[in-house]
């Protein structure tokens, strides 16, 4: 399988090589993995519950479960530290991976058998075992592609880990419609559940990461598991410039996640029709996200880690000046499909070589921990400021001011980057050698 693999590999040309090497082909089949219990609590769960006459008001109560995802790093340690019996034999991450998958499929198979008109409480409990049980595998899943990629694939294989979980993500709703209007839905999520399977496949044939590194144990009891939360964090901040680098990643995401979830209201507005916003929206901005990875994998080959972190926080800070464009030149389908394209592309390259970023950052006795705690960081300053302000913020301002605030809100984390990256902060606070030297 190897040798076929190689042969087919050498017959492409020389751009596309990387992205069929051992490592990144695992972190799509990760990806896979790692998206479809999200949207079996998304989209999915959401359109069972309103087919079966379930109130708006209880539907959206549902979306609680996903908050189970931003608290992921409070039991990240557990799977850095704790050592499963049996399964253990096989390695840390490659145990937790299978472990976390066999909760994952049986949670969701759990919740498709529940009722809603019986018990819409049961509904709920099924729908935050399925929040927690995704968010270890999560944690899991993050830790083994850092530890799975080399230094010089970080930048690849984040790119197709975005590939799998997109593709992970809507393969798992399509096939839950679809297979519910012919066998329900009990049977539905049964038949999603084996999406579970591309990341055991990947611990089966990829072995446990070569690069992980053994987290020092020198207590037991009550004191290891307060070394378990203490010690990452203790040697994060240890480093040259960490606090500095913390406030980058709080900062950074701000005003694009601002723009991103006020969309659907300004093109509401403005009044674009479901289908065009199904159209636009939903499937052009999809392919354009699919684009911006490839750019953004291909970018980090190309320039490096610092130079395409900067670029893509450019261009996502920029990308807001189209939303307040659109908003002023009204309703235009051209004009849509351009700053549709423009932000998805953008946010496609952000979301490879920034999350190549925060995985450099990580080190790798404490992946599992260190990454938990990163991504949360990225994204829950903003998801705050956007529920609690950005629709007082439109009607204040108008949807044209409230963009061109956005973009200026985005600011601060490009100039902070832009002087780590000056001061050498950039490469300081990188934990791995190897990692610092690729950067």
């Amino acid at each position: 399988m190897t040798t076929a693999l190689s042969r087919l590999r050498d017959r492409l040309p020389a751009s596309l090589r990387p992205y069929f090497e051992s490592a990144p082909l695992a972190a799509l089949l990760l990806g896979i993995s790692s998206g479809f219990p999200y949207a079996m609590i998304g989209a999915t769960l959401t359109t069972r519950l309103a087919q079966d006459g379930i109130s708006k008001k209880s539907v959206t109560a549902f979306s609680l479960a996903f908050l189970v995802y931003n608290f992921k790093f409070l039991w990240a340690p557990l799977v850095d530290r704790a050592r499963l019996p049996l399964l253990g034999r096989y390695g840390q991450r490659r145990s937790w991976l299978w472990l976390s998958a066999a909760a994952v499929a049986a949670a969701v198979s759990f919740l498709g058998f529940t009722d809603p008109n019986a018990s819409l409480s049961t509904v709920a409990l099924a729908a935050v075992l399925v929040g927690v049980a995704g968010a270890t595998f999560d944690i899991v899943i993050d830790a083994y592609r850092i530890e799975l990629l080399e230094p010089q694939q970080l930048g690849i294989g984040s790119g197709m880990s975005q590939y799998g979980w997109r593709i992970g993500s809507v393969s798992a709703g399509a096939l839950a419609l679809l297979v519910a209007d012919r066998g329900g839905w009990g049977l539905a999520y049964l038949f999603c559940a084996a999406f579970a399977l591309p990341a055991v496949l990947a611990g089966l044939f990829m072995g446990e990461p070569p690069r992980h590194h053994a987290p020092p144990s020198r207590r037991r009891g009550l004191g290891e598991a307060l070394d378990a939360v203490l010690t990452p964090l203790v040697e994060f901040f240890r480093r040259r410039g960490a606090w500095l680098v913390l406030l980058f990643v709080l900062l950074h995401k701000i005003g694009d996640t601002l723009a991103n979830l006020t969309v659907r209201l300004l093109l509401d507005d403005l009044g674009f029709s479901n289908e065009e916003i199904a159209t636009y929206d939903v499937g052009f901005g999809f392919i354009a996200y699919l684009v911006g990875i490839f750019i953004g994998g291909v970018l980090y080959a190309r320039l490096g880690m610092k130079r395409a972190v900067l670029l893509s926080l450019v261009l996502m800070a920029v990308s807001n000046l189209s939303f307040a464009a659109l908003a002023g030149i009204g309703h235009s389908n051209a004009f849509l499909a351009f700053t549709i394209g423009f932000e998805n592309i953008a946010s496609g390259i952000g979301g490879v070589v920034v999350v190549a970023y925060l995985s450099a950052l990580c080190n790798l006795a404490f992946t599992a921990t260190q990454f938990a705690l990163l991504s949360a960081a990225a994204s829950i300053v903003g998801r705050f400021l956007t529920g609690t302000s950005a629709g007082a913020l439109i009607e204040s301002f108008g949807y044209v001011d409230f963009y061109l605030l956005t973009t200026l809100v985005a600011l601060p984390g490009v100039l902070l980057y832009a002087w780590l990256w000056r001061s050498g902060l950039v490469e300081q606070s990188i934990a791995e050698a190897d990692v610092r030297r690729e950067a």
